[in-house]
């Protein structure tokens, strides 16, 4: 009997991966988990966002009075002066003391990292009164840190009621937001690379600059970027240690809504502080990205030698 020549049946083809019934269940219950926290996100935060805005454009009357008068009344844009430049200050000086803190714990033993990182999270762990209060009593005239200032010549410095003050005592409280972010990125950063770059006749110091700090760029952007925003939006420690002539911009956008009633023109400047805050967590991504590049290039001419 002549061999049969019909072809073999052809297997039906595989649906889609996003038909396919096992990949729909795992979406669902992905977005059964996200649920709850989708819900509470948009109940706690984007209606209550949403009603201020509103209420910003239509309080006391419908229009753009309450963000012109932002910018008219003179004493709103030096407060947001103000507010910007002790946050600023707070994220430098967080910064020149975090980033050797954070690279001394990648060299330490897990003994003593273990040691450093307690240190770093004891303000997490203090009553924020208790830490308000203490700086109170640091700082005041005649208090520890003014009777150091004297031993360098610097007495009669206050610091209680200014500017300096609330600073001083803010980098404290945030110096934790820097670290940590700088350390988790650092420990990553195989140190493998410098020793090459040393072995190629670099110095340690140029080993330092050209491959350790673009890898770690990262890090320090994101601990800036969180130190800056929080520093923005900080009201009890500069209520407690400054003063009404250096007052930060919590501070008046809390007498406009208890003693005032001004419920619009405080919604205002909470618009406005956003605003400024999404412009600096744009500006680090950015900041972020071309670190990242640095360092890849970096690596890159490193290996190329």
């Amino acid at each position: 009997m002549p061999a049969s020549t019909a072809s073999p049946p052809t297997a039906a083809p595989a649906p889609p991966a996003g038909r396919h019934p096992a990949a729909r269940r795992r979406r669902a219950a992905a977005l059964l988990l996200l649920l709850p926290a989708l819900v509470a996100l948009v109940l706690f935060f984007v209606l209550p966002l949403l009603d201020i805005i509103i209420g910003s454009f239509t309080d006391p009357e419908p229009g753009l009075g309450n963000y012109l008068s932002l910018f008219t009344d003179g004493y709103t844009l030096r407060v947001l002066g103000r507010t910007l430049l002790v946050a600023l200050i707070v994220t430098l000086v967080g910064l020149l003391l975090g980033y050797p803190y954070a690279y001394v714990m990648t060299l330490a033993s897990p003994t003593t990292r273990a040691v450093m990182v307690t240190v770093v999270l004891v303000p997490f762990w203090t009553s924020m009164m208790a830490r308000n209060f203490a700086w109170m009593v640091l700082i005041q005239d005649g208090g520890v840190v003014q009777g150091i200032l004297g031993l360098v010549g610097l007495s009669g410095v206050t610091l209680l009621g200014t500017a300096t003050g609330v600073a001083l005592s803010m980098t404290q409280v945030l110096l934790p937001f820097m670290v940590l972010p700088m350390f988790s990125v650092m420990q990553q950063i195989d140190r493998r690379l410098l020793l090459a770059g040393q072995s190629l006749g670099a110095s340690r110091m140029s080993t330092f600059r050209k491959v350790y700090l673009p890898l770690s760029l990262p890090g320090v952007v994101s601990g800036a970027s969180l130190v800056f925003v929080l520093a923005l939006g900080f009201y009890v420690t500069p209520a407690l240690l400054g003063s009404p002539q250096s007052a930060l911009i919590a501070q008046i956008i809390s007498v406009r809504t208890r003693d005032l009633l001004d419920f619009g023109g405080a919604g205002a400047m909470g618009v406005l502080i956003l605003v400024v805050t999404l412009i600096a967590l744009g500006a680090s991504r950015r900041l972020a990205g071309a670190g990242t590049a640095v360092a890849a290039h970096a690596v890159a001419a490193g290996g190329d030698r």
